[in-house]
């Protein structure tokens, strides 16, 4: 059993930043591939970035491809998600994600969630 708390969001400008993090309690937080997804009101929930179990391995959205950057401490259990050049259209909330297997930007695959964080970003 994984559980994953988020915190860090809040409200930016246009063109800013934020930071948020995502604590995992666990010994094998190691093992999980982690991923961030968000969910803006009225649509589905969409992949953001995923990183693999070592760190190596990043992917992205395309839509966030050069702007945000995921990265991950397996010794503090916690996976970031840092937001540059935000843009209004990021403006959702934020679920932090583990999956027990591999990489997948499907909602389905992954076994563990947060309970989001929300991220507004106003022109």
């Amino acid at each position: 059993q994984v559980q994953l708390v988020e915190s860090g969001g809040g409200s930016a400008q246009a063109g800013g930043s934020l930071r948020v993090s995502c604590a995992a309690s666990g010994r094998t937080f190691s093992s999980y591939v982690m991923a961030w997804f968000r969910q803006a009101p009225g649509k589905e929930r969409e992949f953001v970035a995923a990183i693999g179990w070592s760190g190596g391995r990043k992917y992205y959205a395309d839509s966030v491809k050069g702007r945000f950057t995921i990265s991950r401490d397996n010794a503090k259990n916690t996976v970031y998600l840092q937001m540059n050049s935000l843009k209004p259209e990021d403006t959702a909330v934020y679920y932090c994600a583990a999956a027990s297997s591999y990489y997948s930007n499907r909602v389905s695959d992954y076994d563990y969630w947060g309970q989001g964080t929300q991220v507004t970003v106003s022109s």
